[in-house]
């Protein structure tokens, strides 16, 4: 699988820009997965349903299987975080793996920078930060691309991993 990584502070748009771009890939008969790291608590159940029962009786895992999609949902317990690789092991074969957060992991990287926001670039602490997506100009060695026009990012993105 060919990886492709999204990073960004808080708010910067990276969800927005990655829900742009994937009908923009997928019109280029390309099978897109994505993989999100959050550092909030999350749960995909929902408490007292039997899935939910079932993980608060100590099941290590759940997989809730329908018509129209399934989920595995695993407990951590007592495991550390999986990495990256571990996780995109666990994905099935797609073309472009679209990676958001995980901004350390040495992976080809856009990053969503919005001046307005008063954060300091990544670019310059992460080599493998390919151009920056931004509302404004900035000052950069790297390509910049307008965070506006999704169409010439997917273009970008297609041409840097010649897909």
């Amino acid at each position: 699988m060919t990886l492709f990584g999204f990073a960004g502070y808080s708010g910067s748009g990276k969800t927005t820009l990655i829900e742009q771009l994937i009908p923009l890939l997928t019109t280029r008969q390309l099978k897109i997965s994505l993989i999100k790291h959050t550092h909030h608590d999350f749960d995909l159940d929902q408490p007292g349903k039997d899935s939910w029962r079932h993980r608060q009786a100590g099941a290590s895992e759940v997989l809730l299987a329908g018509g129209q999609r399934w989920a595995l949902l695993h407990e951590q317990r007592q495991e550390p975080e999986p990495s990256l690789a571990q996780l995109c092991e666990r994905m099935a074969p797609c073309d472009l793996l679209l990676v958001e957060g995980f901004k350390r992991e040495p992976i080809p990287k856009l990053e969503i920078h919005r001046p307005a926001q008063g954060k300091p670039l990544l670019h310059p602490h992460d080599p493998h930060i390919v151009a920056i997506a931004s509302d404004s100009p900035i000052n950069t060695p790297l390509p910049r691309l307008d965070l506006n026009q999704p169409s010439a990012i997917a273009a970008f993105i297609l041409k840097h991993l010649q897909l």
